[in-house]
């Protein structure tokens, strides 16, 4: 008689200690940011020069948009782990270092540009590095639920992250906030000095994957990265989605709301009413995958989500209330948070190994490059012809990316891991 051994069932992601020990050092990461940007802001605002705080603020954009492709490959040819924890610890090491220059002295605007732009540098460092650990350290089936927790660490994060700042500052000054920030950073690092690294297998590719990883300079990394995404049948075209939904997505739901708010006569109040409904939302979406583990037929419910939640978008300048208003922004929250958790989950599941660092990159580099640009765009339109008109062309942009998404058989019949 033949015994046929039967495989252990997957341990979900929520129930995995590896996968909690790299949340708990994301989690302590994003709060650090949290505290981190509130301290700047008050450190910056001290110096009583209102254009020295804007740049101060704004430096930290540059680095970021300029090296974050660099850091994807770093993170191919290092490894995403060892970029992580030198990026944290850098982190760390940078704003104590601050917060024991401002307990001697007051804040001032040169220096505090120099910790903006070298903090903006290690940030282009870890984000690529952080987005390609997932698959490092569970199943694949495991990464839609994985991408769940994720969103569910990073709205978390905010909500805990800017009382503590606040506390902080109100209690110590800015130099206590920078210190609580470091500390943060820190907790991070035992955390994920004690993730084990799954070994990721090579899939079987035309031999790209093998020239990359061989590839003799960081130059000759980067540009085969970029052709090896705009080669591939999924990853190219996900690359666009991302891009649209960004581009439609974060002038109208961050600036376009204040002046929203402002044009209704809603105030401060109501845009808070707004901005959590939305996150409550996105934590909606968040914890449906998180729980639930797989969506089936991803790729398809992905594109649909990103055309409903256009709809959403659209709307929320055509409503008359606050409470309405609201309720439309939990709405854009569910869909575009289960849209965008989804399309990541894709980009991580479809690239291979050797390319993870760099295709994470690129998916990232499109948020953080296009963030800082659509806000001098979005302000300007909606000066010209209001909120109206505006809401409804980033609406039919985020469209755009789901359309394309139904249109193309790889991205509609794109599937998950099972």
């Amino acid at each position: 008689m033949t015994v046929t051994a039967v495989e252990a069932p997957e341990r979900p992601a929520h129930r995995d200690p590896n996968v909690l020990r790299w949340l708990g050092a994301y989690t302590a990461s994003m709060i650090g940011d949290s505290v981190y940007f509130m301290a700047l802001a008050w450190a910056a605002a001290r110096t009583g020069s209102a254009s020295g705080t804007g740049l101060v603020l704004a430096a930290g954009s540059i680095p970021r948009a300029l090296l974050m492709l660099g850091g994807g490959v770093l993170a191919d040819r290092l490894g995403p782990r060892r970029v992580v924890i030198g990026s944290d610890a850098a982190r760390a090491v940078l704003v104590l270092v601050l917060a024991a220059i401002l307990v001697l002295t007051a804040p001032t605007v040169g220096v505090l540009l120099v910790v903006a732009l070298l903090f903006g540098a290690v940030d282009a460092l870890f984000l690529p590095a952080v987005g390609a650990l997932p698959p490092r350290i569970s199943t694949p089936g495991q990464l839609a639920r994985i991408q769940g927790l994720r969103a569910l660490a990073a709205r978390g994060s905010s909500i805990i992250g800017a009382p503590m700042g606040g506390v902080a500052v109100a209690t110590g000054g800015p130099s206590l906030a920078f210190a609580a920030a470091g500390v943060l950073f820190a907790l991070s690092l035992p955390l994920l000095l004690s993730l084990r690294i799954r070994p990721l297998a090579e899939p079987e590719t035309s031999g790209d994957a093998a020239a990359a990883a061989k590839a003799p300079s960081a130059w000759h990394d980067l540009v085969g990265g970029l052709r090896y995404i705009r080669r591939h049948r999924l990853l190219g075209p996900l690359m666009l989605v991302i891009a649209l939904s960004e581009l439609g997505f974060v002038g109208p739901l961050n600036l376009g709301l204040i002046l929203l708010s402002e044009q209704r006569g809603w105030g401060a109040s109501g845009m808070g009413w707004i901005v959590a409904g939305f996150a409550a939302g996105a934590a909606g979406s968040a914890l449906l995958l998180a729980v639930r583990g797989r969506v089936p037929r991803a790729g398809l419910v992905m594109s649909l989500m990103a055309l409903v939640g256009a709809v959403g978008i659209a709307a929320l300048a055509q409503v008359p209330t606050v409470a309405l208003a609201a309720a439309v922004a939990a709405f854009v929250g569910l869909t575009a948070g289960l849209a965008g958790a989804l399309c990541g989950a894709l980009v991580q599941t479809a690239a291979d190994p050797a390319y993870l660092g760099r295709v994470t990159s690129v998916s990232t580099f499109f948020t953080y490059a296009l963030i800082p640009l659509s806000y001098p765009i979005t302000g300007a339109a909606i000066a010209l012809w209001g909120t109206g008109p505006v809401y409804a062309v980033s609406a039919a942009v985020c469209a755009s990316g789901g359309a394309m998404g139904l249109a193309l058989t790889a991205l509609r019949r794109a599937e998950l891991p099972r």
